[in-house]
């Protein structure tokens, strides 16, 4: 099924989120009218991802937030960063990305919660994270008031380039030193 793999190439390229094996089955199925069986898409996937991996490549196929997608590869970076910088002066804010984490965390959370956390008022951050897509209104809160309760969203695991919440760090993975306040005594 050499043309599978054609087609496969065509839907992750077009598609603008990560795109999931059980979407490109519908896609295919409707296409050719007939059941495409799971196990040929993951064969053509893989077969994909090996001709990607070649040097003759700038880009690969990556299984990223619970589906495919082409990415740059890493030796490219520096020319795609500068295009990057050129195109968007959107980046997240020290305030954006501590608010940011304490949602990605502790979701789903509200806004009093983060703000106790934090320390200052986080109305602006929530509006520009939400305004971005990276979080997401996942409900409302049964306490008083009735509160929204934010989450992270599917794009937040894009932009970060995770597939799932329990690939955020953890605090045991940062060095002793890094998380230490003030000068240590002998």
């Amino acid at each position: 099924m050499d043309f599978l793999h054609r087609h496969i190439e065509a839907l992750v390229f077009c598609s603008s989120d990560p795109l999931g094996l059980e979407e490109m089955r519908k896609c295919l199925s409707e296409m050719f009218e007939s059941e495409i069986p799971v196990e040929h898409l993951e064969e053509a996937v893989q077969a994909l991802q090996q001709q990607y991996q070649s040097d003759s490549h700038a880009f690969s196929l990556e299984r990223i937030a619970g589906g495919y997608q082409f990415l740059t590869k890493p030796a490219y970076q520096s020319s795609i960063a500068i295009l990057q910088k050129h195109q968007s002066q959107k980046r997240l804010s020290t305030a954006q990305l501590e608010t940011l984490s304490i949602i990605a965390y502790k979701q789903p959370v509200t806004k009093s919660e983060i703000e106790q956390i934090r320390g200052v008022n986080c109305d602006y951050s929530v509006q520009k994270l939400l305004e971005k897509s990276l979080v997401a209104i996942k409900g409302k809160s049964e306490g008083i008031g009735r509160p929204l309760l934010y989450g992270t969203s599917q794009k937040f695991m894009e932009y970060f380039g995770i597939n799932d919440l329990s690939d955020l760090p953890q605090p045991k993975d940062f060095k002793p030193e890094e998380n230490e306040i003030g000068d240590q005594k002998e």
